[in-house]
């Protein structure tokens, strides 16, 4: 099992328990550790020392009061959650891909990023292979959104005051949707063209934002150059029912007995239909076409070596 799985299977069994596990709880809940309990000891001090130094809360709590000698381990849900910054689901793909394979202007950044199941090998975080332009303003913006707060910025050499709705991530740039008040319209903003920095005021819900992403608007792996062909996603039980809901009606094609759905999607980006895929982890799989299977493979094999 490849380190980032058992990672990945560690944070959600802190996360899921109501009360701390020991650490011989978390070698039984955990697959992935060995056997040997000095071998287990050692790798999940390890794994531990990882979570957070990525910014993950991993807390040590006393089992039973009466014992001071038995402690566990959690992460409280309301320490470890990010605030919804309302990210469609290819968004949050995108920012799985971005901490897996992208370097990020700065450890906040990483650290955000890591919850939403980012690489770490086994010697430390893989060598980037790319910046991630405009992340540099993605907090602030992340939090006004959330917070439905406007904010203030230069961009093409004029301050804007913008009412912010949501961020989309498209063809490699972040981009901001919003309500310019100035000019009394929706605009779009991409962010690494903002001009300095991003400024936070007023009241919480000072306005509504508009729901949906507009209509007719077409899915980021329907927005390429690429020859069209017709992908068939599987997509498990756990994760179906939001797949189904987020694409639609008309892109399922079947429901199984065992509560999973095959989607039909019809792709010509397919940059962007490897990060929708990614954003799933393991709860999805490409069943067609061949070539297409194939090079998500491939591209997985790439990203995570070993």
């Amino acid at each position: 099992m490849h380190r980032l799985e058992r990672l990945i299977n560690l944070v959600a069994a802190l996360l899921d328990s109501t009360r701390p596990l020991t650490a011989e709880e978390l070698r039984q809940r955990v697959p992935g550790y060995a056997e040997e309990k000095v071998t287990f000891r050692r790798a999940f001090e390890r794994d531990k020392e990882t979570l957070r130094d990525m910014g993950v809360p991993v807390v040590t709590e006393l089992v039973d009061p009466a014992d001071p000698s038995l402690v566990g381990y959690r992460i409280r849900k309301e320490d470890y959650y990010l605030a919804d910054p309302g990210l469609a689901g290819d968004e949050l793909a995108a920012l799985h891909l971005a901490a897996s394979a992208v370097r990020l202007e700065g450890a906040d950044g990483v650290g955000a990023l890591w919850k939403l199941g980012g690489e770490v090998a086994e010697d430390g975080p893989t060598a980037p292979v790319a910046a991630l332009p405009g992340e540099v303003h993605l907090a602030g913006l992340f939090a006004a959104i959330s917070q439905r707060r406007r904010v203030g910025f230069d961009y093409r050499g004029r301050p804007r005051r913008i009412e912010p709705h949501r961020l989309s991530f498209r063809n490699g740039h972040w981009y901001l949707a919003g309500r310019d008040m100035d000019a009394a319209d929706n605009r779009s903003f991409r962010l690494d063209r903002i001009e300095s920095e991003v400024v936070v005021s007023g009241e919480a819900e000072a306005f509504v934002a508009p729901t949906g992403t507009g209509p007719g608007l077409p899915s980021p792996w329907e927005t390429g150059d690429n020859a069209p062909v017709a992908a068939r996603l599987l997509v498990d039980a756990d994760q179906a029912g939001w797949a189904a809901g987020h694409l639609g009606a008309d892109a399922v094609e079947e429901w199984r007995p065992d509560g999973s759905v095959v989607l039909a999607l019809r792709v010509t980006n397919r940059d962007a239909f490897r990060s929708f895929v990614l954003g799933f982890l393991d709860h999805a799989e490409v069943l067609g076409p061949e070539e297409l299977r194939a090079e998500m493979v491939a591209w997985l094999e790439a990203l995570c070596p070993g």
